[in-house]
């Protein structure tokens, strides 16, 4: 059996003090690995270390200027020492990294238990034309040996069918979705993470910020499009197991034992013109012949 055992941290930050929320979170970090020792994947909510503060301000003037870091650099070195600490991965929501070309980019990063930056996602779709952040232009996926894929998103992203679709095309059986959200789309961000868990048969761990900085309701969604846990608006922690075999068996026999839009695809994709992508669908390097056949 797969399995992955990850905790949901539905945290807030000390808003505009970066060095005081680092602190909550790197105790939050090590409180759960005490607490929950089987525990593999820790992540927490998008832009936590960031010190976003309330959505209606008033913010620090440049803000996410004087936060901005580079990957790697200093942010990162002291992800890699707490993942070597705990003997954890993290993804650690996101951060606003600068790029060498100065662009400033919402940034996800997953960090391996030996301290390495294991995968670098920047957020393809901001929150337009609310967030400023340089708009990313490519999806990401990590191993982790001897369990399976995983895909990273942030908030938004979600709302674009392309985005998970795309990790489930390019191996994923876990999305991590780290949220920010404050407003009252919350519920139809719900209903995206149980369809894109659904259409493309994979788990979508969704965790947003816990109240005042954002409307909580962090959700574990099974392949089957199933909320196998819903927190509520304050702070919580949702510990899961999340079987990856269950992604398997769900491809193979269908959603429901019914349902194989994977098959499908594969099966007649090609023949389907998608103007709008300028192709066709193309079959993804993980499914067996015999699964499209």
């Amino acid at each position: 059996m797969r399995t992955l055992a990850i905790a949901a941290l539905q945290t807030t930050p000390v808003p505009y003090d970066t060095e005081a929320t680092w602190t909550r979170f790197a105790d939050q970090v090590r409180a759960t690995r005490e607490l929950f020792p089987h525990v593999r994947l820790v992540t927490v909510p998008e832009l936590l270390l960031a010190a976003e503060g309330p959505l209606l301000g008033p913010a620090p003037a440049g803000w996410t200027e004087q936060v901005a870091t580079t990957v790697p650099g200093p942010v990162t070195d002291r992800l890699c020492a707490l993942a070597v600490e705990t003997g954890l991965w993290l993804v650690p929501g996101s951060v606003f990294e600068r790029a060498e070309d100065g662009r400033v980019f919402n940034t996800a990063l997953a960090i391996s238990p030996e301290g390495e930056i294991a995968a670098r996602y920047r957020k393809v779709f901001p929150w337009q034309p609310y967030e400023k952040a340089t708009p990313g232009t490519g999806f990401t996926v990590f191993d982790i040996p001897d369990v399976g894929r995983v895909g990273l998103a942030i908030c938004y992203d979600g709302s674009f069918p392309e985005t998970v679709r795309q990790l489930a095309w390019l191996g994923a059986e876990v999305v991590i979705q780290p949220t920010l959200t404050t407003t009252r789309d919350r519920e139809m961000e719900l209903v995206c993470a149980r369809a894109n868990a659904w259409t493309n048969q994979v788990y979508v761990v969704n965790v947003n910020a816990a109240d005042p900085a954002g409307v909580g309701q962090s959700a574990v969604v099974d392949p089957e499009g199933t909320v196998r846990q819903q927190a509520g608006h304050g702070e919580e922690v949702l510990v899961d197991v999340l079987d990856l075999d269950a992604v398997t068996r769900v491809r193979r026999y269908g959603s429901a034992g019914i349902n194989r839009p994977w098959t499908q695809l594969a099966r007649y994709g090609s023949t389907i013109e998608l103007p709008m992508y300028g192709g066709t669908f193309r079959t993804p390097d993980w499914l067996k012949d015999d699964d499209a056949g």
